[in-house]
């Protein structure tokens, strides 16, 4: 009985190690979740981005969770700074802002799309946007980018790819 039962937890071992490496698409889906992907679709052909990055940007800072915060005071599933947020509801035409309207996945994928498209616009190619994104405008134009700040953009394009594998369908791809 231990042969049998030693061989079933080698093979068993062997499977779930071929699943992992291989990575097929279920099991993406399944470690990789996406929520809210009309609100992401519409938003990333608004304003002119890809989904799969809007969704791997959502996937990084908040893990699809609407009512995340961070111990920095950022809000949602963007992962946006109140002030911030201010400043794009501002820019966009909002008139009365508040730092629980981040709470809500329409507004917040909305007004992070939108920055995102700005810092696309600003910077020019997408690491530099998403490491403005992630470590701040200032530091960037300073030349100030930390190693942590490096490894969010290489992570985000790593997601983006998951994403695109994963979802290519439900994002309009």
């Amino acid at each position: 009985m231990t042969r049998a039962l030693t061989l079933l937890l080698v093979v068993g071992a062997a499977a779930g190690a071929a699943v992992f490496v291989a990575e097929p698409d279920w099991y993406l889906r399944a470690r990789y979740p996406l929520r809210y992907e009309h609100i992401v679709r519409g938003h990333a052909d608004n304003y002119r981005l890809d989904p799969a990055l809007v969704a791997a940007v959502i996937y990084q800072e908040s893990k699809f969770d609407a009512a995340a915060r961070s111990s920095q005071g950022a809000v949602g599933l963007m992962q946006l700074l109140p002030e911030t947020a201010q400043g794009i509801a501002t820019r966009t035409g909002g008139s009365a802002f508040q730092v629980d309207d981040l709470l809500d996945p329409e507004i917040n994928v909305r007004y992070g799309s939108w920055y995102l498209r700005h810092l696309l616009d600003k910077y020019g190619t997408e690491e530099r946007a998403l490491t403005a994104y992630n470590g701040g405008q200032g530091n960037l134009d300073r030349g100030v980018v930390h190693a942590e700040t490096r490894h969010y953009v290489d992570r985000v394009l790593e997601l983006r790819g998951i994403y695109r594998r994963a979802y290519g369908s439900e994002l309009g791809e």
